[in-house]
């Protein structure tokens, strides 16, 4: 796609990696009371992967911004183990960008689904912030 200067194209593939720390977990993220990864530092970590698929490819100015999120937490993974998000590119609606995403541990898949990102111009972006 080359919009306004941006040129991304399907099948970009961004990767983010972590160690779980007792920060990452539910009981510290209060979504829960297990000492495990919580969900929602796997998603970051999701939409982390995303961004580092695309946001080396845009210009000063542009950026995306998260809009939709559909995902399975299929394993608990505990503190100190490592987790890697895999996130690949998968089609562009106008300034919609659908990625598919995965994560797993050592033992195998931790979770996966489907993050939807919108690029847009930053400044505008937060002008209309509320």
């Amino acid at each position: 796609m080359d919009r306004d200067g941006v040129a991304v194209e399907p099948g970009l593939i961004g990767r983010a990696e972590l160690t779980v720390q007792d920060t990452d977990t539910a009981l510290a993220l209060g979504t829960g009371v297990v000492p495990v990864l919580a969900t929602p530092r796997l998603v970051a970590l999701c939409e982390q992967a995303a961004c580092n698929a695309v946001h080396p490819l845009l210009p000063a100015g542009r950026t995306t911004v998260g809009s939709r999120l559909q995902f399975d937490h299929l394993a608990p993974v505990k503190v100190g183990s490592t987790v890697r998000a895999e996130a690949t590119l998968l089609r562009i609606d106008g300034r919609r960008l659908a990625f598919t995403v995965s994560v797993s541990d050592a033992a195998g898949l931790v979770g996966a689904g489907r993050v939807t990102r919108v690029l847009v111009d930053l400044e505008s972006f937060l002008a209309k912030a509320r």
